[in-house]
């Protein structure tokens, strides 16, 4: 199994990562309306085809096809002829409002379901990590972290997911590693919505620099209690901010 995953293909994998619910053009369009919302895929970047879409969603092509046009209408792909063609992403907007929407609808019970089951997953991959990694893991997840630019909100998100790979990389799990990028790409654009706030980008990234230091001194259960930790703080800005939400309006 590849040690290290870059941050792009990281982020591409969560955001095509298969489809639990396969079939259903709703799923695909909300997968890749978070994903265009939030900066993980940039305007003018270039989506997989028709047919490589629906391959990695694990849908039909015409539940991909149907899918596009949805986000043709919504003015955030635009397909282009030619040798050149294919669908692009046109849409730069820094307010998510659809993933607002998608907070205002679920219960505070499905949130907290939500972060349990991540948590779940995340923690187990550390604490494996912390067993098999090598002291040149070890530096190589650090320096992923420290290169994470936390004046960007789309950075940080970006080095939040290729964190998470990494770790689940090092459980030389590849279920884990499968399951992580399956649940990053139906849970991620939610659970992390609190790297909005710079001051949780800082308190984010020195969970994860306490979490490669658990590894370095081979502790899975510090590891693993820091990791959950971290995902129910997350969890807990969420629900913090559905209060907001539905007293706004």
């Amino acid at each position: 199994m590849p040690r290290s995953i870059g941050p792009v293909s990281a982020t591409r994998a969560a955001v095509f990562a298969p489809l639990v619910d396969a079939g259903r053009a709703e799923l695909v369009e909300r997968r890749l309306t978070d994903a265009i919302v939030l900066g993980l895929l940039g305007e003018g970047e270039r989506l997989p085809s028709e047919t490589e879409m629906a391959r990695q969603f694990g849908v039909a092509t015409v539940t991909a096809r149907e899918a596009l046009v949805a986000l043709r209408e919504k003015g955030l792909v635009e397909t282009r002829r030619g040798r050149d063609g294919g669908s692009f992403v046109t849409e730069k907007r820094t307010h998510p409002t659809s993933v607002d929407a998608r907070v205002r609808e679920l219960s505070r019970a499905e949130l907290r379901d939500m972060g349990a089951y991540y948590s779940a997953i995340a923690s187990s991959s550390a604490e494996f990590a912390a067993d098999r990694a090598t002291g040149d893991d070890v530096e190589h997840l650090r320096s992923v972290v420290l290169a994470i630019d936390l004046e960007s909100e789309t950075a940080a998100r970006r080095g939040e997911r290729t964190f998470r790979l990494e770790v689940a990389a090092l459980s030389q799990s590849a279920r884990l590693v499968r399951e992580e990028l399956r649940v990053q790409g139906e849970f991620a654009p939610l659970l992390w919505l609190c790297l909005r706030d710079e001051e949780y980008r800082a308190r984010s990234r020195d969970a994860h620099l306490a979490v490669v230091n658990a590894i370095a001194e081979v502790d899975g259960g510090r590891a693993r209690t820091i990791t959950r930790e971290h995902v129910e703080e997350a969890i807990e800005w969420l629900l913090e901010r559905k209060t907001i939400l539905e007293a706004t309006g």
